[in-house]
């Protein structure tokens, strides 16, 4: 296969580490590889071309963080709303449904923290592992955010109702250990083995029988999207309201606070 290709300004790189196995690497370190739009259009755009030439994807990310989740902490207050909300609806969206469509397995190699938008990515692949210094966290009751149904909707199908309302009702981050216990990762492993293990695991499936591999998965797929279907007006209802989180003065303080390490002053409006 071609040698390693950079996408999205540099900020991920597409490469070959093992036969029909494609590796995406998050390098985005200025901002703890927050998922800007860059990031997620290049996710989103990579996946259709890699579907007839490999049997496995892999998606990691370099230096001590995995992703610390969208990109919205320095947008002013007047573009906060929109901009968050674009991120969010649109690029985010567009990379989540390119992972869940695409025809062959996918492993996360969580080489260290993965917050928010960065553990919803994970948790769209089929498999994950985890360094064992990463702590996992998703910080939505932190910044006055609605989380998305589709996305609680694969936290229940992955860790079931009371750990999905303790990870998104405290807010607190949950070491890797904590993380197998409840199911959200697949594997710990040590720091220096992540990466190698990674592309192992990834190799191996790779290696399997490919209309297994195929078929099982969109066998799995549709399964969890039949009980997770909702009727049409219960699914704009939830839109809606989280659309309108954005536009709330908790958001804007929400993420203020977070930015600025300080309590959060709540107003419930």
């Amino acid at each position: 296969m071609s040698a390693a290709q950079d996408l999205a300004e540099g900020k991920l790189t597409l490469d070959f580490p093992a036969p029909q196995v494609a590796r995406l690497t998050i390098s985005n370190p200025a901002k703890r590889n927050a998922l800007d739009h860059a990031i997620l259009d290049g996710i989103a755009a990579a996946l259709p071309g890699l579907a007839a030439d490999v049997r496995c994807l892999l998606i990691t990310a370099t230096g001590p963080v995995f992703s610390a989740g969208y990109d919205i902490g320095n947008l002013p207050r007047d573009e906060l709303a929109q901009k968050a909300e674009e991120l969010v609806a649109h690029p985010f969206h567009a990379a989540i449904e390119a992972l869940e469509g695409f025809e062959w397995p996918a492993v996360a190699a969580l080489n260290g923290h993965t917050i928010g938008g960065g553990l919803e990515l994970a948790l769209s692949c089929d498999l994950r592992v985890v360094a064992a210094g990463a702590k996992l966290g998703m910080p939505p009751a932190k910044l006055g955010l609605v989380y998305s149904h589709t996305g609680l909707r694969k936290f229940i199908d992955t860790i079931g109702v009371p750990r999905t309302r303790e990870l998104f009702f405290v807010g607190r981050n949950i070491p890797a250990a904590k993380a197998l216990e409840w199911g959200l990762v697949n594997e710990v492993v040590t720091e220096a083995e992540l990466a190698g293990r990674g592309v192992a695991l990834a190799a191996e499936i790779a290696a399997n029988a490919p209309l297994s591999l195929a078929g099982n998965k969109r066998v799995i797929r549709e399964l969890l999207a039949a009980e997770g279907a909702l009727d049409p007006d219960t699914e704009r209802e939830l839109v809606e309201l989280r659309e309108a989180c954005f536009r709330t003065e908790d958001f804007y303080e929400g993420i203020r606070a977070f930015a600025e390490k300080r309590p959060a002053r709540w107003q419930a409006k």
